[in-house]
């Protein structure tokens, strides 16, 4: 009997449930004693400034190995780092233990940063004077040398709970001055660059060593307003001493894999919500483009049954519950599909190992967090043990699956997203998803090309980063992960895949409009047409109910007409059936069939325009698509309407007619950047904004829930 399977939404939900309850509740704390630390509250220390306590029953095995080290030392013993060199100068040996380890913390600082005060006279540190020292910089200097924040604070907490596991060697004042950096909110400014990940993230984490020694020489963001002072003032104004590190405490600090471990879990968190997205976002694009709930049928991973793709049809499935937009298709549709493109009926099947890979990357960086990872450690009968417990190649495996994983989402959402754009793949919708004439406007047709760009670069970062090891450090550090690289590349590749769904919703919700007043158009028009068509119709013909016979070919022709104007669309549209009225002309009539046909045409093609400007004019003034939508595309479909404000895009809105005063030069001293017009990109970037601070994880984890709580 197979044991039933786990799912990554569950693993999710568990995190994000946790992750609210830490930050929304005041009194909530973390508690660090090397074994339980969960992804959700290193996001919510990290990101949140969550309290973080330690575990008092847990420091007594500090006292235990730091013992058993000094016991080490008095009996003569050789003990590497501590009173040997380091890498490939382990050959020497020395007595100024302590000194020793100032050494190690002080000249592992060599990144190189632009720290923020540092920015608007960088020129000023080229000797070379002359005119070219007043270039303005290609980029932000301290963003693009300097860890951001949640970072480092991930990193300090990790770090403090792998220590807490009593294997390392160091006193408590180590674990309690670290911790002081997160209660006090004092974070060091860390190089973005310089770690190979081999023995640890060595450099980076020296400037944590630095900071709990109150360096001078160490720059540290402090205070409310997070302004930027050196360690040793940082310090003092919170009366907190500085540590003076005994034997082996600089090994310890620096020799582990917090740095990349830190930046591996708030990817993963960001990965994981990516990927619930995902799946909200393949169920509104098959009711975008009228698919079919049929791909996601239970029997489909029933007899193929790996969990990632269980998991997605279930909740993809789930997700279109209650549409009114999605159809049954059974090939009755004359030229039509008799199945749905690639992009949504298999995207539980595209979707499945993604899942099953951040599920594995998930226990893999949660059981880094909580390891000790330094060298050499020392077990609980008081024997100091050499190994590579340092080598964070798991921190690199997590990271490639999760970059590798995005990529694949990001191709998925780019083709759905394209299939909708094209009037050749969106079942009946205008091109660029225009509400005006066709002729006039392409909306979308940047959001076509946005993602493709996008698309193209998480192409990119896809590839390994892995295996692009070089040897280092004497040649002894022959293999190392390169964790942290990895890493950040994954970062990076979770706000592209971000900016891709965040266009990919602006078309989804636009497409959805789009159904919703093609909806009411039909509804508006079926009625008259069918009394003018009988009416004007039926002393000629020899058909009972020519409505009947009209109606499906009608749809099919308008649905084939989108990119032409309204007034070209509803005039070949309604001509198009006039074979079919002819073929089934009574021999009997008297020859003003003409006259009728054309009476016949002129009046309904009238009715069409009448009825269409009418639709979209209301629908403008106070339309709403959420009434037709199934589960999940109803809530998220309203955040982003009523929520963030993001309007139904049409012209009126992109390119407002300019008043006549606004010719005039305008005035500097009046002018409102509130009241500026705002651009296809502007909306796309609220949106944006939303998945990157996780706001708009919010609605898609509410719609999680749903599934969970309506299959117990």
């Amino acid at each position: 009997m197979t044991a039933s399977p786990e799912f990554q939404s569950s693993i999710y939900l568990q995190e994000w449930e946790h992750l609210l309850e830490s930050i929304s509740n005041p009194s909530s704390t973390i508690n660090v004693g090397g074994e339980s630390l969960k992804i959700a509250s290193i996001i919510a220390a990290a990101r949140y400034k969550t309290e973080v306590r330690l575990d008092q029953s847990s420091l007594n095995r500090l006292a235990t190995s730091t013992a058993a080290l000094e016991q080490d030392l008095k009996e003569g013993k050789v003990v590497y780092g501590v009173n040997t060199g380091f890498g490939g100068n382990a050959d020497t040996r020395t007595q100024q233990v302590e000194s020793l380890q100032n050494t190690l913390i002080t000249e592992l600082q060599y990144g190189i940063m632009y720290p923020p005060t540092g920015i608007q006279k960088a020129a000023d540190l080229d000797s070379s004077g002359g005119l070219l020292q007043h270039a303005l910089p290609l980029e932000d200097l301290c963003s693009s040398t300097c860890m951001p924040e949640a970072w480092v604070r991930a990193a300090i907490l990790i770090r403090i709970n792998s220590l807490m596991s009593g294997a390392s060697g160091i006193r408590e004042i180590v674990v309690s001055r670290m911790l002081d950096l997160l209660r006090h909110d004092i974070v060091p400014f860390i190089p973005l660059h310089g770690s190979i990940s081999a023995s640890g993230d060595l450099s980076p984490l020296s400037y944590i060593g630095a900071c709990i020694q109150g360096k001078q020489n160490l720059l540290v963001m402090a205070g409310r307003e997070r302004r930027m002072e050196t360690a040793s003032v940082a310090l003092a104004e919170k009366n907190l001493m500085p540590v003076r590190l005994a034997a082996k405490e600089g090994l310890a600090l620096v020799n582990g894999t917090a740095i990349s471990s830190a930046i591996g879990a708030l990817v993963l968190h960001d990965a994981h919500g990516l990927a619930v997205l995902s799946q909200v976002l393949t169920a509104m694009s098959v009711e975008a483009l009228c698919g079919t709930d049929e791909s996601f049928h239970p029997f489909f991973a029933a007899v193929r049954p790996h969990s990632g793709q269980i998991e997605a049809a279930h909740n993809i499935f789930a997700f279109l519950h209650g549409s009114q937009l999605t159809r049954v298709n059974d090939g009755s549709i004359s030229g039509a599909l008799r199945q749905d493109r690639y992009s949504v009926r298999t995207a539980s099947q595209w979707i499945g190992p993604v899942l099953e890979d951040l599920l594995l990357a998930h226990k893999q960086i949660e059981v880094e967090c909580n390891s000790v990872t330094d060298n050499p450690l020392i077990e609980p009968s008081g024997v100091s043990l050499h190994g590579g417990n340092f080598q964070a190649r798991t921190i690199t495996s997590a990271t490639e699956k999760i970059r590798q994983g995005l990529q694949s989402l990001g191709r998925m959402l780019f083709v759905q997203c394209t299939e909708l754009i094209n009037p050749t793949t969106n079942q009946g919708l205008p091109p660029n998803l225009v509400v005006d004439p066709p002729s006039q406007s392409f909306i979308m047709k940047a959001v076509d090309l946005l993602t493709a760009s996008l698309l193209s670069e998480l192409g990119f970062l896809a590839n390994p980063v892995g295996s692009h090891v070089q040897t280092a450090e004497m040649g002894n550090q022959s293999l190392n992960s390169l964790a942290l690289i990895s890493a950040r590349y994954t970062l990076t590749a979770t706000d592209i895949l971000s900016k891709l769904a965040a266009a990919h919703l602006l078309a989804l919700c636009q497409a959805l409009d789009l159904r919703a007043i093609h909806e009411v158009f039909l509804n508006a028009i079926e009625s008259p047409f069918k009394q003018m068509t009988n009416e004007l119709l039926s002393p000629i013909l020899k058909v009972a109910n020519i409505h009947a016979l009209l109606w499906q070919p009608l749809l099919l022709a308008l649905a084939n007409s989108t990119t032409m104007d309204p007034g070209p669309r509803f005039t070949f549209s309604v001509s198009s059936l006039q074979p079919i009225i002819i073929s089934r002309i009574d021999p009997s009539t008297d020859n003003h069939v003409a006259s009728a046909l054309q009476i016949w045409a002129q009046q309904i093609t009238s009715l069409f325009k009448r009825v269409h400007d009418v639709t979209v004019s209301e629908y403008l003034d106070r339309g709403n698509a959420a009434h037709l939508l199934g589960r999940a595309a109803r809530r998220m479909y309203r955040f982003v309407r009523q929520d963030l404000q993001v309007p139904f895009l049409h012209s009126g809105i992109l390119q407002p007619p300019e008043p006549e005063q606004n010719r005039q030069k305008p005035d500097s001293q009046s002018h409102d950047l509130s009241k500026r017009i705002m651009t296809v990109g502007d909306y796309i970037t609220v949106i944006h904004k939303a998945i990157r601070n996780g706001n708009l994880f919010e609605p898609a984890m509410t719609c999680l829930k749903e599934v969970r709580d309506t299959a117990k």
